[in-house]
């Protein structure tokens, strides 16, 4: 990297911690971040974090500093990653990200049993967005909203269990399979849990917008 304009600049120290979220200036949460103590500085940004062979294993992104120097808290983005949006970025200028087009929540033991659900684990479709994918292929959202411990929910809405036959245990699984697996314009088949009965919806995804 350059940091603070000193080209051909090499740090090192080690890997930290892995799969890291972080939220991006458009609001959108990036999964699987890479963190390492090794210096990142202005300047930094876009250069490449190497393993002790020599192999790119990330892009250096981000740092957490209330100095806006290192502190040993960097950030990168897997290089899986950006071999996976790179051909988006260099054939349009932007990466574009599917969007199912609703609000969920991940079930938990305590929250299952507060409701009596059906199933242990899975999405409970809080919220479905007017004219969004999920709409059109006709998933339901809340229809009551209950206080379970501190927290509101709109439930007696959906619970997706799978995608494309993969369970899906957590909002986030759901969120990675659908950018880490699917386009926009593509379809995913959901399991779904409706009262009593089991269905299986397509939904053919959209792509996320600017704002919501």
């Amino acid at each position: 990297g350059n940091p603070f304009g000193l080209d051909r600049t090499v740090t090192r120290g080690v890997i930290s911690s892995l799969n890291r979220s972080l939220k991006a200036e458009s609001g959108r949460e990036i999964r699987g971040i890479i963190q390492t103590d090794a210096a990142i500085n202005p300047g930094n940004s876009g250069g490449p974090l190497l393993n002790s062979r020599g192999e790119a294993i990330g892009i250096n992104t981000a740092i957490f500093s209330p100095s806006g120097g290192s502190v040993g808290i960097g950030f990168a983005i897997p290089v899986n990653t950006a071999r996976r949006l790179v051909p988006q970025l260099i054939a349009t200028g932007r990466v574009r990200h599917p969007w199912l087009g609703i609000a969920g929540v991940s079930l938990s033991p305590d929250l299952v049993k507060a409701l009596d659900l059906p199933v242990e684990k899975g999405v409970l479709v809080a919220q479905v967005y007017p004219r969004s994918p999920a709409a059109r292929a006709g998933l339901k959202g809340g229809q009551r909203r209950v206080r379970v411990g501190n927290t509101v929910l709109a439930v007696g809405g959906d619970i997706i269990t799978a995608a494309d036959e993969r369970p899906m245990e957590s909002m986030d699984r759901l969120v990675a399979y659908l950018d880490d697996e699917k386009g926009v314009g593509q379809a995913v088949e959901l399991t779904v849990r409706r009262g009593s009965e089991t269905l299986r919806v397509k939904v053919t995804l959209g792509e996320f917008p600017e704002q919501l």
